[in-house]
């Protein structure tokens, strides 16, 4: 279901645009200055959105700020990390998100509010490291990763086409606000939120 607009199967997620690269995004949360954003799309990024989503916005506005850096054929860590800084500077609200890159890579970042939850984790197999990014721990307890941490608020990640992992703090004056709600009903009651088990705050 979509987190803003209608509910259909055009506005269901992930959404994915072409240019650059072919970026596939799926986010959890709502932003609440999706008309300004749309508008600046059309106007001044040269972008058409299609339907109501506020995914879809995002989206854009992270495929816009990846291009308008130097366009190379291969992303950069510090690309991904100037693009996200960007996103936050244009989008408020909250917003957890993760986006594959075709052929690059994963980015996953949360606003400076940290008001939707999202972690990572990793396994060691025999092929090597390999990481997880979901908006609860359990999902990767449930695929045998061990969690390595939330994204901090306003962080983002990185875990290019070859394994390496990324991370960079990207918005400046970023502060731990989560949605209580999290705890008190959305969350699993065997999830961890910020260090915090949903189980004992409902307790």
């Amino acid at each position: 279901y979509p987190t803003a607009g209608v509910s259909s199967s055009a506005e269901a997620q992930p959404f994915y645009v072409n240019t650059p690269y072919g970026i596939c995004l799926a986010h959890n949360g709502n932003l609440v200055n999706t008309e300004e954003l749309m508008e600046e799309l059309y106007e001044q990024d040269l972008r058409h959105i299609n339907t109501e989503s506020d995914s879809e916005v995002l989206l854009n506005i992270f495929a816009h700020e990846l291009w308008t850096d130097k366009q190379t054929l291969t992303l950069t860590p510090d690309q991904v990390f100037g693009a996200v800084r960007r996103v936050h500077e244009r989008c408020r609200g909250g917003y957890a998100s993760i986006a594959m890159v075709n052929g690059q890579g994963i980015v996953a970042f949360r606003d400076p509010f940290g008001i939707r939850p999202i972690c990572f984790g990793h396994r060691d197999t025999a092929d090597g490291r390999e990481y997880m990014v979901a908006s609860e721990s359990v999902a990767l307890d449930a695929l045998g990763f061990e969690l390595d941490r939330d994204i901090a608020p306003g962080e983002a990640i990185y875990i290019d086409a070859t394994g390496n992992l990324y991370t960079q703090q990207c918005a400046p004056s970023a502060t731990q606000a989560p949605c209580i709600f999290e705890y008190v009903y959305l969350a699993r009651p065997d999830s961890i939120i910020d260090e915090v088990s949903v189980y004992k705050a409902r307790l």
